[in-house]
């Protein structure tokens, strides 16, 4: 007989393992995702819930440490699931349990529907910016004309961009709103010339209006990408559903002149349980008008009414996100609080946006929105291959 160790994250070495005695992708997946090791911080706990608690973690193998009047809770997901059933558990742990269940990631999906169908998110997808704006905080004014932005998009494909991001309005801070009319005036006719010589591209809109979003759809986009979660524009959730389009909901806060401003940036409960709760109401407005599961990915908002330190934090606790149910897009890029931590200007922040990016992926995010692909393609390949899932 002979035994060794599996290293590494204890369900990719499972599953890595059970790939190796022929078992099915499928089911390797969901037999490692039960060894998936979780922990959780409760609060406002009664005594008798916590007695209870330490009763039940000892006879499931569930991992328990309590204080006065809470508890941390870890283990094995297989272990918690069997905690997290208030129709079995004593009467004193049935608000917790339910509590727990709701609170278990669910399976990470494993493709997103756009209107020009499936995308696969095996692998990392990336959006390449295209700022076809004269403000934009980073590339105001470079690819303002067709022949520019067709040029730059030519660069983002060959740069590793799965999707080009378009968007004719900046939401830098200070930035000055612009008109529907002027906002049509830029984004429209790029679209058009990139579809025109690349008829089978996959185009984002990057609009909190819906008349720019019915026509970048029009025109041939197959993506709306709101950075206000469906909030600014009570028409564009209806739109989206209408049209099948694929949709990412940005958490933010405030209007559109101070969505990445930190004037909105109060959090007394802690940034992650507000963004958790926030982008859950997001994906329920898309729901209710009529938007398509499969078709919502899930964005936390990095840099829009968040500090620094609150952005840092939302990237260490970015796997909480997992729990909605939908694929979490991230967007790191040359964003002022990688500035703070590195010290760079924004023109070098491209090694620290691609470090932010794997931190990410590791968290179980599979879709990066980056001003330049390629540093961040090659971080993530190399990510892939050691936190492969």
């Amino acid at each position: 007989m002979k035994l060794f160790p599996l290293a590494g994250r204890p369900e990719t070495a499972v599953r890595v393992a059970l790939l190796s005695h022929g078992w099915e992708g499928d089911l390797c997946r969901s037999t490692s995702a039960a060894l998936e090791a979780l922990a959780y911080h409760v609060t406002g706990v009664e005594s008798r819930t916590l007695e209870a608690l330490v009763t039940a973690g000892a006879r499931l193998g569930v991992d328990v440490i309590t204080g006065d009047d809470w508890a941390l809770v870890a283990g094995a997901r297989a272990r918690l699931s069997a905690l997290a059933r208030p129709w079995t558990t004593p009467e004193p742990l049935r608000e917790l349990a339910a509590a727990l269940g709701h609170a278990l990631p669910s399976e990470d999906p494993v493709s997103w529907q756009t209107a020009h169908g499936p995308l696969a998110l095996e692998r990392a997808v990336v959006l390449g910016i295209l700022n076809v704006t004269p403000d934009s905080f980073s590339d105001g004014g470079r690819f303002s004309t067709v022949e520019l932005a067709l040029a730059r998009a030519e660069q983002l494909w060959s740069d590793g961009a799965d999707i080009l991001d378009v968007g004719g309005e900046s939401t830098r801070p200070g930035a000055t709103p612009v008109s529907q009319a002027e906002e049509l005036a830029r984004v429209t006719p790029v679209i058009a010339a990139i579809l025109k010589r690349h008829p089978d591209s996959l185009i984002s809109i990057d609009t909190t209006k819906s008349g720019v979003a019915r026509a970048a759809l029009d025109a041939g986009a197959a993506i709306v990408n709101d950075v206000s979660g469906l909030r600014i524009d009570s028409a564009m959730a209806a739109l989206c559903a209408e049209r099948k389009a694929g949709v990412i909901v940005v958490h933010s806060r405030g209007g559109p002149a101070e969505l990445a401003s930190q004037a909105h940036a109060d959090y007394p409960e802690g940034v992650l349980p507000a963004v958790l709760a926030e982008l859950g109401g997001a994906v329920g407005r898309a729901r209710m008008a009529g938007i398509e599961a499969e078709r919502i990915v899930v964005d936390p908002g990095l840099g829009f009414g968040k500090t620094a330190e609150q952005n840092v934090e939302l990237l260490r606790g970015l796997a909480t996100l997992r729990v909605l149910g939908r694929p979490v897009l991230v967007g790191p890029s040359r964003k002022r609080f990688l500035g703070a931590l590195s010290g760079r200007p924004l023109e070098a922040r491209d090694p620290a946006s691609a470090a932010a990016c794997v931190t990410a992926w590791e968290a179980g995010a599979r879709l990066f929105r980056m001003h330049e692909p390629a540093a961040a393609r090659d971080a993530l390949a190399v990510a892939q291959a050691v936190y492969a899932r």
